[in-house]
């Protein structure tokens, strides 16, 4: 079983989020206990930012461990498709966003998404399935 992974998860266990830190945490062993975690180029890039510096967030990646996993053109070509229907659905920002990407890779090239973001992804990747940690 692959698991994509979420910024939003991984930078509640890297900075012990009071909120909603320890069900990340739950939800990533639990993961990783059932496979493989991976995390595409735009996770990683997002993550690095929360570092002191991009050898230390390379340091904290391997600790989970979390696989590096670049965007296939496959995965690049649907997140363009999402893109365009959230334009057409009135969306208004005007670069593709890294959620696209994101939600992208997990559908194309892993088995599912762990991430607290589910409704973004659920109205523009049918299809894929999500995962959410637990609520505390």
């Amino acid at each position: 079983m692959i698991t994509a992974i979420d910024t939003n998860v991984l930078l509640d266990v890297f900075g012990d989020d009071p909120r909603f830190g320890e069900s990340s945490q739950a939800a990533v062993r639990e993961v990783l206990r059932q496979g493989s975690v991976v995390a595409c180029e735009v996770v990683w890039a997002e993550v690095a930012s929360a570092f002191p510096s991009p050898k230390a967030a390379a340091e904290a990646m391997s600790r989970l461990p979390v696989e590096f996993s670049a965007v296939e053109v496959d995965a690049a070509l649907a997140a363009g498709g999402a893109w365009a229907e959230y334009r057409r659905r009135g969306g208004q920002r005007t670069r593709v966003a890294a959620d696209f990407l994101i939600g992208a890779h997990a559908r194309e090239q892993a088995d599912r998404l762990l991430t607290r973001d589910r409704g973004f992804y659920r109205t523009y990747f049918s299809g894929l399935r999500i995962l959410e940690p637990p609520q505390s």
